[in-house]
């Protein structure tokens, strides 16, 4: 008797067994099709919308303004403008295209993110804009767009590819600029990746070293970095631009660069990457530039200032260095040269020295 009642209850226990197998097994199904539904839920679509009778590309995450191609030649030059979080927090300086109350007003050619130089066979290319004088537009070069020679779009990526003149004051054509644009994006990081060759027309193309370049980014006022007292910049023709003290409140821009240095002390050094952090209306970001080791001058000096210019500067190196080196780069009369980049927008994290080294790590085995 004793034996049938152990039986009865072995029994029972194995279909208490099965019975919880059963219902976890379910369970675990519905986990994964909830994990199949959240994937494709999260799936991104970029789309890149032309807007020729404005001279612009819209780039949208899932139907809202990431940023935008730009290429009105008031503004000397294609920019991408403006660059915007995934909470929708504006990274760019308004100014001046969108002026915004409570924003820096000095250096009108800092629009966007841009590439361009100081000095492209003696023509100055960085500082112009419709702010330079009539009579003094025959030192100042321009880029003019000239065409999209491809445009695609899907879920976490599109592509955009364009190509500019670099001109002199008379309409002569230095250089051809064929740029392509990829955006994409992994979880809470938005990516553009900008591959641009640069071919000389028929003549020798010089850039002579020069502080005022390559790659740069003009940012909000909220990602400056806090500063105490007015200061005075001079561009590489002796052009004085006053840099007034400002309020403060809100400002929390830090560099964080490559070789573990940390704000204004990034300027002038050389680094594979800079990371610039910041909080934007609650919202936690990083700007980070990657510097591909293909490119000249690789790693590159960076140009980054605590009132909000942010620019990767591979060829002007005696400035950087205080004369201890000096490049002059040139190109033969038909002859090219690429520049790689990437600009990542990590939205709500500071993101650490280690994350950022190890997303450069994926970006120069491209």
């Amino acid at each position: 008797m004793r034996y049938s009642h152990l039986n009865i209850y072995r029994s029972i226990g194995y279909v208490f067994i099965a019975y919880f197998i059963m219902a976890c097994s379910g369970e675990k199904r519905e986990s994964n099709a909830e994990a199949e539904s959240v994937s494709v839920e999260e799936k991104v679509k970029i789309e890149l919308v032309r807007k020729d009778a404005d001279k612009k590309v819209e780039v949208l995450f899932n139907g809202e303004l990431f940023t935008a191609y730009l290429y009105p030649e008031t503004i000397a030059k294609p920019v991408l403008y403006p660059l915007k979080s995934a909470q929708g927090g504006l990274l760019t300086r308004g100014y001046p295209l969108e002026p915004r109350s409570g924003e820096r007003v000095d250096h009108p050619h800092h629009i966007g993110l841009w590439l361009n130089y100081g000095d492209v066979n003696g023509l100055d290319f960085w500082n112009n804009s419709d702010a330079i004088p009539a009579d003094k537009m025959g030192s100042y070069g321009s880029i003019i767009h000239r065409e999209i020679n491809n445009i695609s779009s899907g879920d976490d990526k599109a592509e955009l590819e364009v190509t500019s003149d670099w001109i002199g004051p008379k309409g002569e054509v230095l250089l051809t600029e064929n740029t392509v644009f990829i955006f994409s994006i992994e979880g809470n990081k938005r990516i553009i990746d900008r591959i641009t060759e640069l071919t000389a027309g028929e003549k020798e193309v010089s850039f002579k070293d020069n502080k005022e370049g390559m790659l740069g980014i003009r940012l909000a006022r909220e990602l400056e970095h806090p500063a105490d007292k007015a200061e005075i910049f001079t561009d590489a023709s002796g052009q004085v631009t006053d840099v007034p003290t400002m309020n403060n409140e809100g400002v929390t821009g830090m560099y964080h660069s490559s070789e573990g240095l940390k704000g204004h002390d990034v300027w002038g050094t050389r680094a594979k990457w800079m990371n610039l952090t910041g909080e934007i209306s609650g919202e936690k970001v990083s700007l980070a530039i990657f510097d591909h080791p293909d490119n000249v001058g690789y790693p590159t000096y960076w140009h980054a200032r605590g009132y909000g210019l942010y620019a990767a500067n591979p060829l002007g190196q005696k400035a950087m260095s205080g004369g201890k080196e000096e490049l002059n780069f040139k190109l033969n009369a038909g002859e090219s040269v690429t520049f790689r980049h990437r600009i990542v927008v990590y939205s709500g994290i500071h993101a650490s020295d280690e994350m950022v080294e190890a997303d450069f790590g994926g970006f120069k085995g491209n």
